[in-house]
């Protein structure tokens, strides 16, 4: 399982890659719109992967858990990642605008991470589910010991995401003053 995340996430980076040469070097727009779209579906071969392993018997270790996570993650960050090197690319090859930044103080910083903390929620959830059916369709508490283990890292992630967001909130860093 571990060698089929490592290779979703190079094939994650090289569909990535390829759709934004494709796009702003190459100038084939549909081509590029195909390759970005393409690294969505890398997240089915590491789910499809992990489904038939446990289907032909295996006992879940972390690596099946990690493959959970690795998909909710990059189901809930994967847009954002894709749009984040879409604006660079485009600006360092094709004259686009410079990147934005997110905003580094006040209120639009508080914002900005509790739109992030709201990506980690949806993430867990995606991971949660992913690990709930893993765990039914196998049907066997100590082959998918691992998965419960997994799941209960889910809350935390969330916790300390949301910890930091309201650090922010609550401590608000203000722009330093020059002079």
């Amino acid at each position: 399982m571990v060698a089929v995340i490592i290779a979703c996430e190079v094939g994650f980076w090289v569909l990535l890659g390829a759709g934004l040469a494709a796009r702003y070097l190459l100038r084939q727009k549909t081509l590029g719109a195909v390759l970005l779209v393409a690294t969505a579906f890398v997240d089915l071969v590491a789910l499809i992967a992990a489904v038939i392993d446990l289907r032909g018997g295996a006992t879940a270790d972390w690596s099946h858990g990690l493959a959970a996570l690795y998909i909710g993650f990059s189901v809930a960050f994967g847009p954002t990642l894709v749009r984040w090197a879409d604006e660079r690319f485009a600006h360092r090859f094709a004259g686009g605008p410079p990147p934005t930044k997110p905003p580094k103080y006040g209120r639009g910083r508080a914002v900005y991470e509790w739109k992030l903390w709201f990506r980690a929620v949806v993430a867990c959830a995606i991971s949660g589910a992913l690990l709930f059916a893993a765990i039914r369709l196998v049907d066997d508490a100590e082959r998918t010991e691992a998965l419960g283990g997994t799941l209960s890292v889910l809350p935390r992630i969330v916790l300390i995401w949301g910890i930091v967001a309201l650090t922010y909130t609550v401590f608000p860093k203000a722009a330093k003053v020059v002079g």
